[in-house]
């Protein structure tokens, strides 16, 4: 009798990275004022009391949620992307809530239809979860930051993300359009992860909606938004994803097959976030003060910072090899993430996140001093 063997998909899988970062935790916690987590860039700060209120105003509410939102959600993210980043154009009914928008990137190739003969192109330093989405599809992937780097091969979506995670670097309008005309050209999605857009500390960074990039035409365009980092929502898991209105349409459809539904009380709180300006702009300076304290203190120390115009992490060199770093701030008490976390071109560089408390950054700086 032959036995059926299971596919394991975790198996076609890295290693979740954290998890390699188990001694250089117990080393940090081994420093007699205790540890400084910058690993992880996970929010520290108190939900704001118009989102919590609004959370628990729909808590009695016992019927199922509508995948597709309510009405107030939608209109409230499309007024905010268009006052907060000057996106213009949007149908309400093409906004989509993601389940916290980690899960919208790894299963967006996945819900698009994309498998072994697709390519999905992922920048070269990039957050861990665009590769994963590929191989959940089982597609091809590649790294290329440039277009010239693809050649000949034909893609079928280009993720980018700008700002990025890990680096924060800033792709301006002009490199976004030539992506998308280069997209357009060969019938490629272009899925854009926004979710830093609202802490840029240098510069603009323009959403790939924006008229400038994309000439008020949405068509093979997505843009994946977070309300983790500037709202400190990240428990809540709550994000979206939106443009095409058609592509967004299919999504929909397979989301409410899947039972990909955001719960009510979450998407009032994130329509009170995304109505609310104030606590979002409160937030934003408390991280431009973190950044302030902790790159003086990272440069003090004798590092390079690349990039890191945006974001909530430093991008920080001082020429070794990352796990090499990694053990040199462990000694301080301090834990950070090694570049190689996010590809092959981040061996040299750690990541140094901003989402700590105010006193754990003067403490992570009087160490660096």
């Amino acid at each position: 009798m032959s036995t059926r063997v299971r596919r394991s998909v975790a198996k076609n899988l890295p290693d979740f990275p954290w998890d390699s970062l188990t001694d250089a935790k117990n080393k940090a916690a081994a420093h007699p004022d205790g540890i400084v987590n910058l690993s992880v860039g996970t929010p520290v700060d108190p939900v704001a009391p118009v989102i919590r209120e609004a959370l628990t105003a729909v808590a009695e509410e016992p019927g199922y949620p509508t995948t597709h939102g309510t009405a107030e959600l939608r209109a409230a993210a499309v007024g905010a992307l268009e006052r907060r980043y000057g996106v213009t154009g949007l149908d309400p009914a093409a906004i989509l809530p993601a389940i916290g928008t980690k899960e919208m990137i790894a299963w967006l190739p996945s819900l698009l239809g994309l498998g072994a003969d697709d390519l999905v192109v992922i920048p070269e330093l990039a957050y861990p979860t665009y590769e994963v989405g590929g191989l959940l599809a089982g597609a091809r992937i590649i790294r290329a930051d440039g277009l010239t780097r693809l050649g000949p091969e034909v893609a079928s979506l280009v993720f980018v993300n700008s700002p990025s995670n890990p680096t924060g670097k800033v792709l301006g309008a002009d490199h976004l359009r030539k992506v998308v005309e280069w997209a357009r050209s060969r019938d490629a999605i272009v899925v854009s992860d926004e979710c830093y857009l609202g802490l840029t500390w240098e510069g603009e960074a323009p959403s790939i909606l924006h008229p400038s990039v994309c000439g008020g035409d949405h068509t093979n365009l997505l843009a994946v938004h977070s309300l983790s980092k500037t709202s400190n929502l990240a428990s809540y898991r709550a994000g979206f994803v939106t443009g095409d209105a058609e592509l967004v349409a299919d999504l929909l459809e397979v989301r409410k097959h899947a039972g990909m539904m955001l719960p009510l009380p979450i998407q009032s709180a994130m329509t009170a976030a995304l109505n609310d300006d104030e606590h979002e702009n409160a937030q934003r300076e408390k991280y431009r003060k973190r950044r302030e304290v902790l790159l003086e203190a990272v440069r003090g120390a004798g590092f390079t910072v690349d990039h890191s115009e945006a974001g909530l992490y430093l991008w920080a060199t001082r020429g070794e090899e990352c796990r090499a770093t990694v053990d040199w701030f462990a000694e301080r008490g301090i834990l950070v993430a090694p570049g190689e976390f996010y590809g092959p071109g981040g061996v040299l560089h750690v990541r140094i996140a901003l989402t700590a408390t105010d006193e754990a950054i003067a403490a992570a700086a009087e160490r660096l001093r």
